[in-house]
């Protein structure tokens, strides 16, 4: 048996709103024939997009003189797959997130070893302190 035509694969298309209205309006003969790849094909040829799908949908009118204008803010999550530039910038954009919660968990890791240092009286420079232990005690 072909994956296609597998039962895990069209149980999706068979739950596509777009498959269901196409399926309703093409005669019963025809209902059927159709295999995922070809209705899949269709359904990026001929569906339109659902706005109602957006979890963000503000639209509106309004004047100005004696002009009215519209304004559309939709929102949601983007499910169509990404350019290979997308990736790059995403991967990019993880990359620098990565790196600057590795950086601050650093200086914050070095920021508590030189307390406990400072606390266990431990002094590595002689007549040198960055004033933090002293800052600390006298702010309670």
């Amino acid at each position: 048996m072909p994956a296609s035509d597998s039962p895990a694969n069209t149980q999706p298309m068979d739950l596509d709103p777009f498959v269901i209205g196409l399926k309703q309006r093409l005669p019963e003969e025809l209902r059927e024939s159709f295999t995922d790849e070809q209705l899949q094909g269709l359904r990026s040829a001929f569906a339109t997009r659902s706005w109602a799908r957006h979890k963000l949908d503000l639209r509106g009118t309004f004047s100005f003189w004696r002009t009215q204008y519209y304004y559309v803010l939709v929102a949601g999550r983007n499910k169509r797959d990404l350019t290979r530039g997308q990736k790059r910038l995403s991967m990019a954009a993880k990359a620098g997130a990565i790196t600057l919660f590795l950086l601050f968990s650093l200086l914050l890791g070095l920021v508590m070893l030189y307390i406990l240092k400072s606390a266990l009286g431990i002094n590595l420079l002689p007549n040198h302190s960055l004033g933090l232990w002293d800052w600390l005690k006298g702010s309670r």
